[in-house]
């Protein structure tokens, strides 16, 4: 299949793995980019610039195709170095980077100096004009269904997808929700030329995550994320647990009035003890709606291969179907989610 994300990044299909806080390692990045998709790099997981470079090296070790880095710009009070970021990303060959959180803008001239592709993520079609405004060549179309933060707007896919469609130049790709062969033929089908995968990544053999990580995913269904730090306007959905219940208690006694300060045992430090410890109780960790659709944990290239079989199948069997007067009831569907 040839869109233009898989045209921009050189890659055999349009789906990429969404950067994700201890959980994009090189083993992850590197089996998602084998298997035809882009892998990504959680840049900022890694602690400083030179064990970035060593992880980039560590996936070029695994992988001969297109990977790329995930750099979230966070509010400049708590910056890390990113000119230094960027340089190892440059030295170490790779040509495309996924930004998230604040504006890439005063980082746009270094990273197209080094002939980099610039993805951004945003949970508006606002924010996604201003990524292309600045030269920004995707963005990633957050909707609220998304795992993390999906902004303050509220806005689901079915919705946000077209609305990109009707006003972007740049091509996008979807992500919130995405997990199958139909969530990508529904994208295509709202002007989207991918998906971005996040949350569904994480339940794959090659996850670098503990495995009551993955099984939790197994098991929990769509009713079972919940939005926090609404108060703050930082509002991220995350799974529910223990520390999140507590989280809420707190957000409901504080009301208007709550402060970061009077959360930080529910949000700070968690990743390391969910995704390497398998403290599923430890706070809060971000994750999508679309946990209600995974049933199972194949290995990445498995996943990949089912979502581009299923994906030709609806769209060559059941939607031309449609248009040439043959019922395909219901059960294609099913067949090949």
């Amino acid at each position: 299949m040839k869109t233009a994300i898989t045209e921009l990044f050189g890659i055999e299909h349009p789906i990429i793995q969404g950067g994700m806080h201890y959980v994009g390692f090189a083993e992850l990045a590197a089996a998602v980019s084998n298997a035809g998709g882009l892998g990504l790099i959680t840049g900022l997981t890694q602690k400083t610039p030179e064990l970035l470079a060593k992880e980039i090296a560590r996936c070029r070790d695994m992988t001969d195709k297109p990977f790329g880095v995930n750099l979230t710009f966070l509010p400049s009070f708590t910056a890390p170095p990113y000119p230094e970021y960027i340089a190892a990303i440059k030295e170490g060959g790779v040509k495309a980077v996924e930004t998230a959180g604040r504006s890439p803008e005063e980082y746009m001239p270094a990273l197209k100096a080094a002939g980099i592709k610039v993805i951004h993520k945003c949970t508006s079609v606002r924010h996604s004009l201003k990524a292309e405004k600045i030269g920004c060549d995707a963005v990633s179309v957050d909707g609220f269904e998304c795992g993390g933060h999906p902004g303050e707007d509220d806005i689901p896919n079915m919705i946000l997808l077209p609305r990109a469609a009707d006003e972007l130049k740049i091509p996008f790709v979807a992500s919130g929700g995405m997990a199958d062969a139909r969530s990508l033929v529904a994208a295509l089908s709202m002007g989207a030329a991918g998906m971005n995968m996040g949350t569904r990544f994480v339940a794959t053999k090659e996850a670098p995550v503990h495995d009551n990580v993955k099984q939790a995913l197994v098991k929990a269904t769509e009713l079972d994320t919940v939005l926090v730090m609404r108060a703050l306007r930082n509002t991220e959905r995350v799974l529910k647990n223990k520390g999140v219940k507590e989280l809420i208690e707190i957000e409901r006694e504080k009301g208007a009035s709550l402060k970061i300060e009077d959360i930080l045992d529910q949000v700070a430090g968690v990743y390391p003890k969910v995704m390497l410890e398998g403290d599923m109780d430890a706070g809060a960790w971000s994750c999508g709606m679309v946990v209600g659709l995974i049933n199972d944990i194949p290995t990445v290239k498995e996943l990949i291969d089912r979502i581009m079989e299923g994906a030709e199948r609806i769209i060559r069997q059941r939607l031309t179907g449609f248009l040439d007067g043959v019922s395909m009831g219901s059960a294609p569907a099913r067949a090949i989610a």
